[in-house]
């Protein structure tokens, strides 16, 4: 179960980070670690800024986004994003600090979709990057945990102030976004942006969540892919 800001994640927060190695397949610098604070023990997922590719439309700082996207998700109370936190005091410099999913590695979005038990939940991941303005939703970034629940991981390309969805969940596309959902875009749209953004994001990023929301609100369909190209590369 994701971690709320009402109740934040301690280990995450205080342990002793120790590295075991580079993960596989990531473009920036992406630790598997080990924290501890006495006997409690958790494994995560270290993404130091110092480690980042320069991008020509992102600024340094993608593990900030990663903890918007955690912040956001909470706020909702989607609850998508494992627990995430800024460790300035991380063993490569300042980081995001993510709780590792004990995932059944073989399902991707893919595979999920197949299912339709698990609509409703993949129906919520992509609502979440539309608002979020996701630009690297691969199928493999949809992880599904022993209970059964998917969360959504590698948000750092998130939160750009111009338009730039590019994601692999183009299924619901035209359907109707369920109710439930839709109150809670109108508590964004309504209250603005949650406070623990505001740190995170600039000020155009921040203006561009609430007018996301607000579109959503004025047509509250999923959205429709009229050209063909906003799927990421890799697809998983």
């Amino acid at each position: 179960m994701a971690v709320t800001p009402e109740h934040p994640d301690h280990l995450l927060v205080e342990g002793a980070i120790e590295v075991m190695g580079r993960m596989p397949w990531s473009s920036n610098a992406t630790m598997l670690v080990t924290v501890r604070d006495g006997e409690a023990e958790a494994r995560a997922v270290y993404k130091p800024g110092r480690g980042e590719r320069p991008l020509h439309d992102f600024p340094p700082g993608l593990y900030l986004r990663e903890l918007a996207a955690y912040e956001l998700s909470a706020w909702l109370g989607w609850h998508l994003v494992p627990a995430t936190v800024l460790r300035r005091d991380a063993p490569l410099g300042p980081g995001s600090l993510q709780r590792f999913v004990e995932a059944d590695f073989e399902a991707h979005y893919f595979t999920l979709y197949e299912d339709p038990d698990f609509h409703d939940q993949l129906r919520t991941v992509c609502l979440f990057d539309l608002l979020a303005n996701n630009t690297d939703r691969k199928g493999g970034h949809c992880l599904l945990d022993a209970d059964g629940r998917i969360w959504a991981i590698d948000n750092g390309l998130s939160f750009h102030h111009q338009f730039k969805l590019r994601t692999v969940i183009w299924e619901f596309a035209g359907e109707a976004i369920p109710e439930h959902l839709l109150a809670d875009v109108a508590r964004l749209a309504d209250d603005g942006p949650p406070p623990a953004l505001v740190p995170l994001l600039d000020t155009f990023e921040l203006d561009a969540l609430l007018a996301r929301a607000r579109a959503i609100l004025a047509d509250p369909s999923f959205p429709v892919d009229t050209t063909g190209h906003r799927y990421p590369w890799p697809l998983v």
